[in-house]
């Protein structure tokens, strides 16, 4: 069975089912973070390390707020994920594309595709013109 860490807000939706009063869940919550069982920064890398050779930043930034990571801890997550950006995107691209695009519409089509994942416009179009350089 797969484990991965979850995030505050995830477990205390999790207990809510089983436990009506907040402030005991809160009581709980506070103890697995002071024994080191909670931790809102491993939750960051290891949810960066799933997603980044399948994602962009942008799509990793609302995955993580999806799952109720604090926007101080994504912030602090994004100076490492933009400068990976162009080459987990260059990975993402070759994986699924076999060649630049030839025509307006596929160009069109990749593009759409690295947006739906997430990365950014100016990394997309470095990536279909072909720009090699970090």
């Amino acid at each position: 069975m797969a484990r991965r860490e979850h995030s505050r807000a995830e477990l205390a939706r999790k207990l809510s089912v089983h436990e009506e009063d907040p402030a005991e869940i809160e009581r709980v919550l506070d103890e697995l973070e002071a024994r080191g069982w909670l931790s809102e920064r491993r939750v960051v890398e290891q949810r960066v390390h799933t997603l980044r050779t399948r994602f962009g930043t942008r799509r990793i930034e609302r995955d993580l707020l999806a799952k109720g990571v604090s926007a101080e801890a994504v912030a602090a997550a994004l100076p490492d994920l933009k400068a990976g950006e162009l080459g987990a995107a260059r990975a993402v691209w070759a994986r699924k594309f076999d060649r630049p695009p030839r025509t307006a519409a596929e160009r069109a089509r990749q593009a759409r595709f690295l947006q739906g994942r997430g990365f950014d416009l100016e990394v997309i179009f470095r990536i279909i013109k072909g720009d090699v350089e970090e």
